[in-house]
């Protein structure tokens, strides 16, 4: 069970633990003009803290880790039970085929995440060795554009192995 949640920790967890990082470099960005004061920072930070526990609680807990089709998980799982259940339903092709249009819009949103958060989470990681020296601010989109192309040659063998790498590097970044 512990390798099991070590594994999930990098799978799914994963992209929830660095969406913080974009979104408070967004919080504070100049342009928005929120001062950058005690108060700001801790209801800017509390602000995407329950934002985070009401997706995880809500999406996750309550929805996607319901859904089994099979022993598969997720948005896909929840499509296919939808086009399960509107073809046995009996309340007509009406709502059968609203059944269907929620389960492909759903996919639908999830394709779309899935092309922009890696994209968005490693360039908001690799930004943040700017902080420290602007000498890697040159190496910054290589750097982002050789750990996306190794996460997706990675990706290809499996989400075991990708829990497996990422699983403890998650549990440290949570800590």
């Amino acid at each position: 069970t512990a390798a099991l949640a070590l594994l999930a920790l990098g799978v799914v967890y994963g992209d929830i633990g660095t969406s913080p990082l974009y979104a408070v470099k967004e919080t504070f960005n100049p342009q928005h003009g929120i001062p950058l004061v005690a108060a700001s920072i801790v209801g800017g930070i509390s602000a995407i803290f329950w934002a985070l526990m009401v997706v995880v609680s809500l999406k996750y807990v309550t929805l996607v880790l319901r859904a089994d089709n099979r022993g598969e998980g997720g948005i896909m799982a929840l499509l296919a039970l939808a086009a399960s259940a509107a073809s046995s339903t009996k309340a007509g092709p009406r709502i059968a085929a609203a059944i269907v249009m929620a389960g492909v819009f759903g996919a639908a949103l999830f394709y779309g995440d899935a092309v922009l958060t890696p994209a968005i989470s490693v360039l908001s990681a690799i930004e943040g060795l700017e902080v420290g020296t602007k000498a890697f601010e040159p190496w910054i989109v290589p750097l982002a554009t050789g750990i996306l192309v190794a996460l997706f040659v990675i990706q290809k063998h499996g989400t075991g192995v990708v829990g497996l790498l990422f699983g403890p590097v998650f549990a440290l970044w949570f800590v």
